[in-house]
Formats: structure tokens, C-alpha cells, sequence
């Protein structure tokens, strides 16, 4: 069970980082000092520069649209109010609650969600508090699983020692620390968009294994 909002949804939230990156690329390319060889360097200097910080606020502006895309999609998808939109600036926080309000579009198909809407209060309240525990638990070891292979592989590429590697991070631990919150905080609203998902997924697979696992076996010539 996939609703086309859902996927709009996971799509709009896949294309941040691209948004993000593509224009931080894009700012790093441009160099203000091209203006050294024409004839106007001061004010092409200039124009270099304010091209360079358009384009940032264009990714800027791009990333933050499709964040509140993507939170417009999924109450689309549970046919709720668009006034809970507000909760979008919250960031992954205000997304958690977005993912708890009640689907008023329930399919009879979708297990986890019949499930989920039919626990007691102290009940969900319990559940949802075990889920957001166990999602961020789950993205900060994904986030420490892709440092640990990021730096095998430049070890293995470079020569250099994984220790050596770690100091140098450690060295500059804020800019590292910051961007691996990062990574931390995309992947938390990530997991909630898939989890009911592969949920929906690992339940119709079983189903469909289950008639072929008990059905009687061709009778012998």
C-alpha cells in the first residue's frame, strides 16, 4: 500500500540534499577572481560575488520549499488540515507529529497504520515514544556506519592510517560534528517515511508466501 502523496512525499524529501549540494557546488565553482583578467575587474568581482550568493540563497530557498513540501504531502496523503503546516519550522521534530496525527484516508489494506489506530491511548503513547527513540537510535548508527566506511576507504585510497584519518577529523571536530548532526537530522524524518512502508512491504511478502508454503504438494504419477 503506496499513495501517491506518500511517494511525492519521499521524493520531494530525497531531493533536499541534492538541492543543498548542487547549489554549494555550484557556490564553491564560481571563483570572484576571474574578474582578474577583464578589463573591469572591480566590478565584475562584484557581480561574480553576488552571483555566487544568489545562487546560495536559490539552494537555500529550494531546500527550505521542499522541506515544506514534503510536509505538505504527507497531510495530503492523511487528509488532515493544512494549518498543521505550521509545524514544518520545527523541523524533524514537528515532522514526528505530523507522522502521528490520525490518517483520515485509512485503507483497509495498509496493516501498520489499522494497527497503530486501533492501540488505547497509554498504549500509542507508549509506542510512539519507543519509535522515536529506536529512529534515532537507528540514523545516528547509520550516520556512524557511513563515517567508519568513508574513512576505510580514503585510508585505502590514500595510504594514510584510519588513526591518522581521525585525528585530522578531531582536529576540526566542530565542522565535522555539525555536519554529521546533519546527517543525523535527514535521516530521522527519512526513516519515518519509509518505516510504515517496508512495514506495508514485509507484510503483503508474507502473505503472498504463505499460500505457496501450505499448498499441497502435486500428487506422484
Amino acid at each position: 500500500m503506496i499513495r501517491r502523496h506518500e511517494l511525492l512525499a519521499i521524493f520531494s524529501f530525497l531531493l533536499l540534499p541534492v538541492a543543498a549540494l548542487l547549489g554549494g557546488r555550484i557556490f564553491c565553482a564560481i571563483d570572484p577572481e576571474w574578474a582578474v583578467h577583464t578589463h573591469n575587474y572591480v566590478l565584475n568581482y562584484r557581480l561574480l560575488e553576488l552571483v555566487r550568493k544568489a545562487i546560495l540563497s536559490v539552494a537555500f530557498a529550494a531546500t527550505v520549499g521542499l522541506w515544506f513540501l514534503t510536509c505538505f504531502f504527507v497531510l495530503k496523503a492523511k487528509r488532515q488540515s493544512y494549518g498543521w503546516l505550521f509545524l514544518a519550522i520545527f523541523g524533524p521534530l514537528g515532522f514526528i507529529v505530523l507522522t502521528i496525527l490520525k490518517d483520515k484516508a485509512l485503507d483497509p489494506r495498509d496493516l501498520y497504520r489499522r494497527l497503530v489506530s486501533r492501540m488505547n491511548l497509554f498504549l500509542r503513547v507508549a509506542y510512539e515514544l519507543s519509535v522515536v527513540y529506536l529512529v534515532w537510535d537507528l540514523a545516528y548508527q547509520l550516520m556512524v556506519w557511513k563515517r567508519d566506511i568513508l574513512i576505510e576507504r580514503r585510508a585505502a585510497a590514500t595510504g594514510v592510517s584510519i588513526a591518522q584519518i581521525v585525528d585530522q577529523q578531531n582536529a576540526s571536530g566542530g565542522m565535522w560534528a555539525f555536519s554529521e548532526g546533519l546527517e543525523v537530522l535527514y535521516l530521522v524524518p527519512l526513516l519515518y517515511l519509509l518505516g510504515p512502508l517496508v512495514f506495508n512491504l514485509v507484510d503483503q511478502t508474507l502473505q503472498r508466501l504463505r499460500p505457496m508454503r501450505y499448498a499441497s504438494p502435486p500428487a506422484l504419477p
